[in-house]
């Protein structure tokens, strides 16, 4: 994970929200993470799809691009807001509970997936879609 001496980081580095973030980005084909303006930003071809953010009131959150016409839908429900400077491009953000026990993960692995899917290569969805139907159990 690369550090930019601009930002100093924002998470500490054995975060639990952190770390599940990680594991459910990091799962996906091609994932990869980098730190920018200190946090983690999980990128697929060089593009973010999901990002370790500050939420209202400094809370953790997560932000994703979500599919266009799901974000009016999304944005009426508690704890979705629209993150500051990434908002004016689409981007939506769900704050996260301080413990890691009480975030509803199923909600946050499928905003994961609607993000990277929308970034991601149409091969990369492809793989994506290989493993869920060699799965059909674990949907």
């Amino acid at each position: 994970m690369a550090f930019s001496s601009e930002h100093p980081p924002q998470f500490a580095a054995d975060d639990p929200l952190i770390a599940r973030l990680r594991e459910i980005a990091l799962a996906l084909p091609d994932a990869s993470e980098l730190e920018t303006w200190g946090r983690p930003n999980f990128r697929v071809n060089q593009r973010i799809f999901l990002i370790a953010g500050l939420g209202n009131g400094a809370r953790a959150s997560v932000w994703f691009k979500p599919d266009a016409d799901e974000r009016p839908a999304l944005l009426q429900q508690p704890g979705f807001f629209t993150p500051r400077y990434f908002g004016s491009k689409g981007w939506l953000a769900l704050d996260l509970a301080d413990d890691p026990a009480a975030v509803d993960w199923t909600l946050v692995a499928e905003l994961a997936d609607t993000s990277y899917r929308l970034i991601a290569l149409k091969r990369q969805v492809a793989v994506l879609d290989a493993r869920a139907s060699a799965r059909p159990d674990e949907r």
